[in-house]
């Protein structure tokens, strides 16, 4: 073994003998009287949220056209239109040109006529249910903890604790010997 080796099993069992001292501290434990018990709050803001709701009317306006594919209108507005033109120009040149404007403004005027018939405004009025959602507020307060005073080896201590320990409260006791 060099001199380095011997140094440093020299450091190790020195610093073993330390430890080995230091685990000679004991624990036990002990029953103190509690003295009083007191509640500790805090208030705290809850917020729940609620739907609130309400029905609504809605009105729409729409511009509607009955369908219509029946060529009838149109037809009958010609001749009609056919008829009165060859009237106007009855036994001249112009009765057939009279007699073909006739037709086609008499075709165009039932054709207005039959749409105008079919068109109509429609008013529709709905009950819809509109919601939000709101958040109520309140205020609660909120068990926090015990401040504990109790009575060990005659003198009084203080301790937070979470619950209520009843009459007696468990202690530890560290004894440690002095080096």
């Amino acid at each position: 073994m060099n001199k380095l080796q011997l140094a440093v099993c020299g450091v190790l069992a020195v610093s073993f003998a330390g430890f080995a001292n230091v685990s000679l501290a004991t624990t036990t434990y002990e029953t103190a009287q509690v003295i009083s018990t007191t509640p500790i709050y805090h208030t705290v803001e809850i917020a729940t949220p609620t739907q609130q709701c309400h029905e609504e009317e809605v009105t729409r306006h729409e511009r509607t056209r009955d369908r219509n594919d029946s060529a009838t209108p149109e037809i009958l507005g010609a001749v009609i239109g056919g008829a009165l033109g060859n009237a106007v120009g009855n036994h001249t040149v112009n009765s057939k040109v009279g007699t073909v404007v006739g037709a086609v403004l008499g075709g165009t005027i039932a054709h207005d006529i039959d749409n105008a018939n079919h068109e109509h405004d429609t008013v529709t009025t709905q009950t819809v249910e509109k919601c939000r959602t709101v958040s109520s507020v309140h205020q609660e307060d909120k068990l926090v903890g015990y401040d504990v005073r109790y009575r060990y080896n005659g003198s009084e201590q203080t301790v937070r604790m979470d619950r209520d320990p009843g009459p007696t409260l468990r202690i530890q006791v560290n004894a440690v010997p002095v080096l």
